[in-house]
């Protein structure tokens, strides 16, 4: 029998995956625990037209993805930060001030959770660091700290 699955279940499948399970354990388990619906026709069809709608939109996010690497790919990006003696930072730069400062100098919105800084920056300086813009595409960019 064939179910579309709301929600995860573990060592099965997805949520919005669609399955081949016996018909004893939809009935008993899935339909009860009301995990999964029924894979009637008229589903399956929905389902598959979901499915196409959702890799169209991916498809888009991943060419727009693709575009800004090649628009930032290799920028350099500055923050000014206030230092002490040496060159060294009061704090560290963080990646909502990395997020912030691609975004007004390089036009591109890119989440915090989706910079990838090496280390701790504590240091004025050049600093390399990526910035996944989504899934599988990356850019790298300089990120330079200078004093106030």
């Amino acid at each position: 029998m064939k179910v579309i699955l709301i929600e995860d279940v573990s060592k099965l499948g997805a949520k919005g995956d669609l399955v081949e399970v016996s018909d004893g354990y939809a009935r008993n388990f899935l339909f009860k625990k009301k995990v999964a619906l029924e894979g009637t026709p008229a589903r399956v069809k929905e389902w598959e037209d979901q499915q196409k709608a959702r890799k169209k939109r991916e498809a888009k996010l991943e060419a727009s993805a693709i575009e800004a690497k090649k628009k930032i790919g290799g920028k350099m990006v500055t923050v000014k930060m206030s230092a002490g003696e040496e060159g060294r930072l009061f704090g560290s730069v963080t990646s909502q001030q990395v997020a912030s400062a691609i975004a007004s100098q390089l036009s591109v919105d890119v989440d915090k959770k989706d910079i990838r800084l090496d280390e701790q920056i504590k240091q004025l300086g050049k600093h390399p660091f990526k910035a996944r813009l989504y899934s599988g595409v990356e850019a790298e960019l300089t990120l330079s700290v200078e004093a106030e």
